[in-house]
């Protein structure tokens, strides 16, 4: 399987097979490269709607010649420790983000998103992520308030009064109950609408299927979320303490 950056000529085969309307995983097996490796490609130019091969080709020149600025003294760049290979773990949290942007989150989002899961502290703060990323404070500020809106992320104070941002098991419950909340919402106003364009029309009908599925849909989330979250997060009972031999009466 070839290494290497994609070179012009790959770039141009992954357009036309976009424009062709093959599956990442089509145009990957053409040309003998990993299915990550496209899918990264492109959602970082333009997506599947707007990716170019030519633009594609001369950003990712752009990023390779431009040059870092040099860190500042007492500010190392970031490791994430325990033995891990780092060089790993940010192909790792590249391949995530992609996943976050196919599911609609913005880029800087997908990515303040993708940091926070996969810090071991499930926390960090401003000036940590502006670090790890080497981005703005009001790129990652923007970032947060979408995520805080999607119910994603929470604020909290530590100890030295910072204020960090934080992903952790009660984060992804919260959301998923909301997302299931959302679907309930569709089935509600699909209903409305039964009464409104009359029973009997080809559109109520439509209508009224929506909503059936949606019904289902979020109960079967509500109720599978309550499941996992009291048998996953619910901690385990202490054993009781062995009772004590009874004693000699004598």
């Amino acid at each position: 399987m070839p290494g290497g950056r994609l070179t012009q000529q790959e770039r141009q085969q992954i357009a036309l097979g976009m424009a062709d309307g093959l599956a990442y995983a089509e145009i990957a097996r053409r040309l003998d490269r990993p299915t990550s490796t496209i899918t990264r490609e492109v959602m970082r130019n333009g997506g599947p709607l707007g990716y170019r091969a030519d633009l594609a080709h001369r950003a990712t020149e752009r990023r390779t010649h431009r040059r870092r600025p040099a860190p500042q003294r007492g500010r190392a760049a970031p490791s994430y420790g325990h033995e891990r290979d780092d060089e790993a773990v940010r192909e790792y949290q590249e391949t995530f983000t992609t996943l976050f942007m196919q599911q609609g989150l913005p880029r800087m989002t997908s990515r303040v998103l993708t940091c926070l899961f996969t810090t071991d502290s499930g926390s960090l703060t401003a000036a940590e992520l502006v670090q790890h990323l080497d981005v703005s404070p009001a790129t990652v500020s923007k970032a947060v308030a979408a995520l805080e809106n999607l119910g994603l992320v929470r604020r909290e104070r530590d100890d030295r009064r910072r204020e960090r941002y934080v992903v952790d098991d009660d984060i992804w419950y919260q959301s998923t109950i909301a997302s299931a909340r959302g679907i309930a919402q569709v089935a509600e106003t699909a209903r409305q609408g039964v009464s409104v364009l009359g029973r009997d029309t080809p559109a109520a009908a439509r209508l009224e299927n929506i909503a059936r599925f949606s019904d289902f849909i979020s109960e079967s989330i509500l109720r599978a979320a309550e499941q996992v979250r009291e048998v996953l997060y619910t901690p385990a009972p202490t054993a009781p303490e062995a009772a004590e031999p009874p004693k000699d009466p004598s």
